[in-house]
């Protein structure tokens, strides 16, 4: 049989599909197509809707959750620092739908950014939940301490809009952290909109990945949406498969990073402390003590003073003056419990190489 169906037999098809065959046919309009109907091809049938088209993977949108799971520990994390209480953020679900359904899903109004990428074409949108917004200026401007605060129906004023700015901020330097290994994506506000359904950054029928966030605030609660247009990150979706993805998720410092770290670690401060000896005393001997008295401590003399950085005990030192100023003189560091261990061990190998090699000269001289 041919693998191309005929126009008879196609006609033959929709007649049955329709219900307008011979008896055979009608009695087979309702049955499921088999092989022999689609002219001898083995193919599983599967259903599709072309109304919402599954242009993402499932792949891609698991690469997607593991992307914005370390965002939003990181986001909260800076969210906490900013308002100075314990604020968690939780990834709570990553779909793919069409944008007419995320613009209807949302509140009026509500807290609707629109985004521009230095390396994306079109728009991205951050959607913060009025019910979540409200609290964190509360919060900026000195209140929150009453627990929950109903959020008002209404738009962000000016200054509020400012204040937002803040943790669209935080959020857009996340964003642009988790991203940091495929795209530097160098995201930035472009307009910041109270109605959604009077944006259209895409149309209707657009596929969009939406990832969600739940914000929790005390015991304020709200969502915080991240739309991506498919036709916007289609250039970096090759970046989104297992085989790849692997890769990104191994990050290594870079030259610049690690000169960054030891720039700031040796510039860091460090409290020294000198101590010569210690002893225990009652509190009624520490009344009575006078100019002459001496102290008699088990502390050996020749051991000279023990030096502490961050109360470690790191060096032993003996006192002196130098140019008038009292001195020490560091004479030897004290051996720190993994030093003393790794030097055992290195002495272990040694001994057992050394009596491996006696072994075999014995045997060399047999």
């Amino acid at each position: 049989m041919a693998d191309v169906l005929s126009q008879s037999e196609v006609e033959s098809l929709l007649a049955a599909l329709d219900g307008g065959g011979d008896g055979d046919g009608a009695a087979t309009a309702h049955a499921p197509l088999t092989a022999a109907d689609l002219g001898g091809f083995d193919a599983p049938i599967s259903i599709y809707d072309f109304k919402r088209p599954e242009r993402v993977s499932k792949e891609q949108m698991r690469a997607f959750q593991a992307l914005h799971e370390g965002f939003s520990r990181e986001f909260g994390a800076a969210l906490s620092g900013m308002l100075r209480t314990i604020v968690e953020c939780k990834l709570i679900s990553v779909d793919q739908l069409t944008y007419s359904e995320f613009v209807f899903s949302l509140e009026n109004p509500t807290c609707f950014n629109m985004l521009e990428s230095d390396v994306l074409e079109g728009y991205l949108i951050l959607d913060v939940n009025p019910g979540i917004v409200f609290p964190i200026l509360d919060r900026l401007l000195g209140g929150g301490k009453d627990g929950r605060a109903k959020a008002p129906a209404r738009p962000l004023t000016e200054i509020e809009t400012n204040l937002v700015s803040r943790i669209t901020g935080a959020a857009l330097r996340g964003l642009e952290s988790a991203w940091s290994n495929i795209a530097q994506l160098g995201l930035r506000v472009a307009k910041v909109e109270s109605n959604p359904q009077l944006v259209q950054i895409v149309p209707p029928t657009e596929v969009v990945v939406l990832v969600s966030f739940e914000i929790t605030l005390n015991e304020s609660r709200g969502i915080m949406n991240f739309c991506l247009p498919f036709n916007a990150i289609e250039p970096l979706t090759s970046k989104l498969t297992s085989d790849t993805w692997s890769r990104y998720t191994k990050r290594t410092a870079s030259k610049e990073q690690r000169l960054n770290l030891e720039a700031g670690v040796s510039r860091a401060a460090v409290q020294i402390t000198a101590e010569l000896a210690r002893t225990t005393i009652t509190a009624g001997e520490l009344a009575g003590l006078a100019v002459g008295d001496v102290l008699v401590t088990d502390h050996d003399q020749n051991l000279g003073m023990e030096i502490r950085v961050e109360d470690r005990p790191m060096f032993r030192a003996k006192p002196g003056v130098l140019k008038g100023h009292k001195a020490i003189r560091l004479e030897e560091t004290i051996e720190r419990p993994k030093d003393l261990v790794a030097r055992l061990m290195a002495e272990n190998d040694e001994s057992a190489t050394d009596g491996t090699d006696a072994a075999a000269g014995e045997t060399d001289a047999a």
